[in-house]
């Protein structure tokens, strides 16, 4: 409920912070309401309107930009302090620890700028994200799944993971999307297997603007915090960045490196298209090179494309993107850099993921609250504060309602710092 405080004199009454008030003379309880409904909608104005039709309670969307401000920084100093006194109780060691990271857009405007779009020369700034999942699977003596998934055999849904993937990594491949004629393939009938794939029993995610150097220490608190290091079987999950396999080398070294199968078949799909153009023979190739690939064999896949790369010629110094050569040495550096993490019989043997499909999922739905047309944060404040409080409402122990539970009383003073007036 809101409550309203007697004022004397324009100062408020003393028993205020007793009752955790603040100079908007809101209780802390209607704070926590705030804060959930700005989390879960598109926009303050819209978590103002969500507190007015199903509660009752009439606040502006300025209100709750200010208390959502001051929210994310105390997310921030619970991350850095292990959160002590907001997730209590006894971590459970995981049977299956697995790590998970993938970078996202966040749309930011100039800083001290006031209200409106006054976007910065990169308008587009660079998220780190990264889930923490507590899992269960069964170990197998043979693959488990030794045929690949039917998505992979379809040329319209590889056609899309490869111009997601050509976006995300700028690995130069063709701009346009393949043509959808391309012939059908027959797709075996699924067979019952024994259950392999990880299952998720509790993930947490957190998310920041920080670079890679300062988000990796914060990767492993999480994780120390977790107990992930004491499970019997560990992976690190992403896709091919440099950066990526930075932070796996520096804190998860122990743990059991996995390239993204998705974003290898990407890369297959444009090595057949550099190879042979848009035909019949080109995902012929693909598929043969994908199922190597599914089975761990990726070597044989390097020997092969080594020799479309003789026959066509290496690219001249300052190359187009656009030259098939090119576009064929990339796709054989990337498969050799990361050639030591696609084993992926083995790792579905070990009942290990071989995709980052939990990162995406996760990374979408931050982008729910953080992304969009119509979105624009302060750089770097407000953009950080969303990013706190969206994963902290993401996470399956609660920590965001642990968190305001407890909060205590908030200073008077009014933040003149805001999260944005466009989102």
């Amino acid at each position: 409920m809101l409550l309203t405080v007697p004022v004397v004199d324009g100062i408020f009454f003393p028993q205020r912070k007793t009752l955790g008030l603040d100079s908007r003379e809101s209780t802390p309880g209607f704070q926590r309401q705030m804060v959930l409904a700005n989390a879960e909608t598109r926009s303050f104005k819209r978590a103002s309107i969500v507190l007015d039709r199903l509660l009752g309670l009439k606040t502006s969307a300025n209100t709750i930009e200010r208390v959502s401000m001051n929210v994310g920084s105390d997310l921030e100093a619970a991350e850095h302090d292990g959160w002590k006194n907001v997730l209590d109780g006894e971590v459970p060691v995981p049977e299956v620890a697995i790590v998970e990271f993938d970078g996202g857009r966040i749309r930011t405007r100039k800083a001290g700028c006031g209200p409106g779009v006054h976007l910065e020369s990169k308008g587009w700034n660079e998220t780190k994200n990264a889930i923490f999942v507590s899992a269960t699977s069964k170990v197998s003596q043979v693959d488990p799944e030794p045929e690949p998934p039917a998505c992979f055999l379809d040329p319209g849904h590889v056609a899309k993971l490869t111009e997601k993937a050509k976006t995300k990594e700028k690995s130069g491949a063709d701009d346009s999307l393949p043509d959808q004629d391309l012939p059908s393939q027959e797709v075996p009938a699924k067979l019952k297997r024994p259950t392999h794939k990880p299952q998720r029993i509790l993930r947490t995610i957190i998310s920041s603007m920080k670079s890679t150097k300062e988000f990796g220490p914060q990767m492993r608190r999480e994780a120390t915090r977790r107990k992930f290091d004491a499970a019997s079987r560990k992976a690190f999950v992403a896709d091919g960045l440099t950066c990526n396999w930075s932070i796996h080398a520096e804190h998860f070294g122990d743990y059991v490196p996995i390239l993204d199968f998705t974003h290898a078949v990407s890369y297959l799909f444009m090595a057949s298209i550099a190879c042979f153009g848009k035909s019949a023979v080109a995902w012929e190739a693909y598929v043969r090179w994908m199922r190597l690939a599914w089975v761990g064999s990726i070597g044989e896949v390097i020997a092969e494309l080594h020799g479309h790369q003789q026959r066509l010629g290496s690219p001249a110094d300052g190359a187009s993107e656009e030259d098939p050569r090119e576009q064929l040495r990339r796709v054989i550096g990337y498969l050799q850099k990361n050639q030591t993490r696609m084993a992926y019989a083995e790792y579905r043997k070990a009942g290990l993921p071989t995709t980052s499909a939990w990162m995406e999922s996760a990374v979408k739905e931050m982008n729910y609250r953080i992304k969009g047309t119509e979105m624009f944060w302060n750089n770097p404040a407000g953009a950080e504060a969303i990013l706190q409080i969206r994963a902290a409402a993401l996470c399956d122990d609660d920590r965001l309602v642990r968190l305001l539970t407890g909060r205590p009383g908030q200073s008077t003073r009014r933040l003149r710092q805001c999260l944005t007036h466009a989102a």
